[in-house]
């Protein structure tokens, strides 16, 4: 059973920053790609970021784009997500996944397991 287990969120400021981290359990982590999405209230779970195995390739949702950081630490099995200068519409809940192949990809539907998420909060 693969376990993901998301920390790093809270509360900070806008224009703030904060790094969130993912860690894999077991062998789970090797060959495959690892993304983060998030999840505002009463709105549909969007694409944040997503690398490659290798962390050669990586993609970024639009909003976030030369905010946010993604990379892995693949002898950690831990992904990790900075995020600069945050703004009010970034509060949500964050969560990592990992994906079906060793492709970075932006669909939910290319992930098959999922961490329980931890919540991001940006004050105005």
């Amino acid at each position: 059973q693969v376990q993901l287990v998301e920390s790093g969120g809270g509360l900070v400021q806008a224009g703030g920053s904060l790094r969130l981290s993912c860690a894999a359990s077991g062998r789970t982590f090797s060959g495959y790609a690892m993304g983060w999405f998030r999840q505002a209230p009463g709105q549909e779970r969007e694409f944040v970021a997503a690398i490659s195995w290798t962390g050669g390739s990586t993609n970024y949702a639009d909003s976030v784009k030369g905010r946010f950081t993604i990379s892995r630490d693949n002898t950690k099995n831990t992904a990790y997500l900075q995020m600069n200068s945050l703004k009010p519409e970034d509060t949500a809940i964050y969560y990592c996944a990992r994906a079906r192949a060793s492709l970075v990809l932006s669909s939910a539907n290319g992930y098959d397991y999922w961490g329980q998420g931890t919540q991001v909060t940006v004050s105005s």
